[in-house]
């Protein structure tokens, strides 16, 4: 009877010690799921700011009273 009781112990440590882990396995990937999309956001954002940044350029007009290039 004492290693039915034991092997209950035992198995009982082994399921809470299994939910934990369910449990800690569910937050990190809530945190990383949440991270990817800041990290995709911030991604669109800049590639946003280089089209902007490259059609300002485009648009500049050119600098007045620049010396030639061979100065």
């Amino acid at each position: 009877m004492s290693e039915v009781k034991a092997l209950n112990d035992r198995i009982d440590a082994l399921e809470a010690r299994a939910m934990f882990q369910d449990d800690t396995i569910e937050t990190l990937n809530q945190s990383v799921t949440a991270q990817w999309q800041k990290i995709d956001a911030l991604t669109r954002q800049i590639s946003a700011l280089n089209e902007r940044l490259r059609e300002a350029d485009v648009a500049a007009p050119p600098p007045a009273n620049e010396p030639p290039p061979h100065y």
